[in-house]
């Protein structure tokens, strides 16, 4: 359904959860439809084996492989949660999923704030499809990455195709949006992204360079123009950002704080959180929103 909706509107092969097929033995396994190369590989997950008594904890293992995307990773490409995880963010999804309404969630932050990791894991425990926007953008200009968008055509045209996608997905229901780190900036993509819930994946920007200068800052345009070491870079670059475009994450529906999360389940390292605890905080905040919004938003 979310396919034909999508070819209607104009997009034609990025359908990210989109066709799931169900395998025997727990496992999911995703259809293809995520162009080259950056094509998501294979999402599986797989319950692990357990004696007969049902008293014993089973960890849950999520694991995500993905070539060309640094920003779908928190931590690793592999990540196992535990099973009480899984289990409090499925209770938590199917707790909020009737204040929804189908209406979407546009996940705002900075560049490699987690946006993507955090939003395949909301949209698979929602039911919901996942879109990406910058490979919406990407999609929209023939394939071209954002960092050629950038370097052939200039911000200017990628804020223009930026805004065109927000206004289409605006018009569908039951997604989960990763948006691009400057989508916030311009005050008519508020005007589509209100259409759902927004939620600020709030970051220390120390843990955002650092993760940043570990992947590589080859597909971050915006980050190429500093000197010194990668770490050194990402950082002053991206405290620069971050002064243009606080105020405007804040204008989310629901800010989920890693430092808070970190605090609360007594991490040191904000790294160190897994996407499914950043998920049920996720949750627990678009709770909070939909409980006191008073119910002057439209579904998505």
């Amino acid at each position: 359904m979310e396919a034909k909706a999508a070819q209607m509107l104009g997009f034609s092969t990025l359908i990210h959860y989109q066709g799931i097929e169900r395998q025997s033995q727990g496992s999911v396994k995703l259809s293809r439809g995520f162009r080259e190369p950056q094509k998501l590989q294979a999402l599986v997950l797989q319950p692990a084996r357990t004696s007969c008594s049902l008293r014993r904890a089973a960890p849950l293992e999520v694991a995500c492989s993905c070539e060309n995307l640094p920003d779908l990773t928190l931590d690793s490409r592999t990540f196992q949660a535990p099973l009480d995880e899984g289990l409090i963010l499925k209770t938590k999804s199917q707790e909020i999923e009737p204040y929804l309404n189908g209406r979407c969630i546009y996940l705002v932050g900075m560049m490699g704030s987690g946006k993507t990791t955090v939003g395949k894991v909301l949209s698979q425990v929602l039911s919901y499809s996942f879109f990406d926007s910058d490979a919406l953008v990407e999609e929209e200009v023939g394939g071209t990455s954002v960092a050629d968008i950038f370097k052939h055509y200039g911000e200017g045209f990628f804020r223009d195709k930026e805004s065109e996608v927000l206004r289409k997905l605006s018009l569908m229901h039951r997604l989960v949006i990763s948006t691009g780190g400057g989508a916030v900036v311009r005050p008519i993509n508020w005007n589509y992204m209100h259409k759902g819930v927004t939620v600020w994946l709030d970051v220390p920007l120390e843990a955002l360079a650092q993760r940043i200068a570990a992947v590589g800052t080859n597909s971050r345009p915006l980050l190429h123009y500093e000197a010194g070491d990668a770490y050194t870079r990402a950082l002053m670059r991206l405290s620069t950002l971050f002064e243009e475009r606080g105020e405007a994450y804040a204008n989310a529906n629901a800010r989920v704080s890693l430092e808070n999360i970190a605090a609360k389940l007594g991490y040191e390292d904000v790294l160190a959180l897994s996407p499914t605890a950043i998920a049920i905080e996720a949750l627990e905040k678009i709770e909070g929103f939909l409980n006191g919004e008073g119910g002057h938003y439209a579904g998505c």
